[in-house]
Formats: C-alpha cells, structure tokens, sequence
C-alpha cells in the first residue's frame, strides 16, 4: 500500500516494522519544544498475539499493508487441525488447533468464519460477536433458589462451560459473547 510516517498512523492500520506485522490499537503523539515529535504507538503482533508499546521520531516511516479477509465455512475437527472450506471454489485450508485455543470454545460445524490471512499466510480467524449455541448440559433449577441474579453452569454443545441463569434449561439454544464467553441472553427462533 505503500508508506507513510509514523506520525499518521491511526487506530486499525496494519503495517511492517522491523519484519513484524503490526496493527495499530493506540497512538499518542508527544512534542516538547525542543524535540522533534515521538509517536507512542500500542501495537499489536498479528503473528504472536502479542501487545507492546512502540516510540519512533517523527520521520520515522513504516510500511502499510492490507490484509485480506475470506467467509469460509468450519467443516471439521482434523486431530491437530481445524479444516475450513471456501463454499465457492471448494478450497480447503487447515489451521493449527494451538493458534485457535479461545475461538474453540465457539465454533460448530458448519459455521460461517473470516479468515483473516497476510500474502497467502493465515493469521487467524474473525469471530462473530456472539454465537448461537446449544445447551447439552446443566442442572435443573432448584425451588426457592431466587437470590438475585442466581447463575448455574451449563456446559455447550463445543464443550464450552459458562455461567447461565436459573431459568435456561438443558437442550434451549443461548447466544454467548465470543469476546469474554458470557452469557448473552436466549437465542431468537432457534431450538
């Protein structure tokens, strides 16, 4: 895409620094009378995951990039592997289980995912704000338990565990925050 000085970067650009691909999560930039401008920039790895701070001088320039974003649909578990698939050229890739460790928790066979991938190498997927997931297992309600906001847990049709109130009962169909795995209430028209 080309490149541009550090100063002008903004929150959700993706660039090259230094050999890592980096997106901007925060900037802030500094200038003292006597010094030229410092751009503090929070970043984020897209390869590791993780968060760090950067400084550079104003003049500093880095490479900006563009990511490619593809809906592919979850097939299946492969052992190691999760298998997607392309519904219109029937493409398949493999994405190692250990770089998917939290989106595990909400995915089901068959949904609709983003790849998220950098010239042909994939960085990971894109998940919904929230997912529709069936309900395989949870205690049943006990008579008197009405404390505020009384929670029980229940475990997912993905294995996953979360907190749900007392009224959800086994088999109903809840959405669940993909961000944090809340509860989020029930799921409209599913059963």
């Amino acid at each position: 895409m080309g490149s541009i000085n550090v100063t002008e970067l903004r929150p959700g650009n993706y660039f090259i620094d230094e050999g890592m691909l980096l997106t901007v999560l925060d900037i802030l930039l500094n200038k003292t009378a006597m010094r030229k401008m410092v751009a503090k920039v929070k970043v984020k790895n897209l390869r590791t995951g993780s968060v760090t701070e950067i400084s550079r001088n104003s003049g500093y320039t880095v490479e900006l990039v563009k990511l490619d974003k593809k809906q592919m649909q979850y097939l299946y578990d492969a052992g190691d592997d999760l298998v997607f698939m392309d519904p219109s050229t029937y493409e398949q890739i493999e994405i190692s289980k250990t770089r998917l460790t939290w989106e595990l928790n909400f995915l089901k066979p068959e949904s609709m995912i983003d790849i998220t991938s950098y010239e042909d190498e994939i960085l990971g997927i894109s998940l919904p704000a929230k997912v529709a997931l069936k309900i395989v297992e949870t205690d049943n309600a006990i008579a008197g338990n009405t404390v505020q906001k009384a929670m029980k847990n229940a475990t997912l049709e993905t294995g996953y565990q979360v907190k749900i109130p007392m009224f959800i009962e086994n088999g109903e169909v809840i959405m669940v925050r993909t961000d944090d795995g809340t509860y989020d209430g029930r799921a409209q028209g599913e059963k």
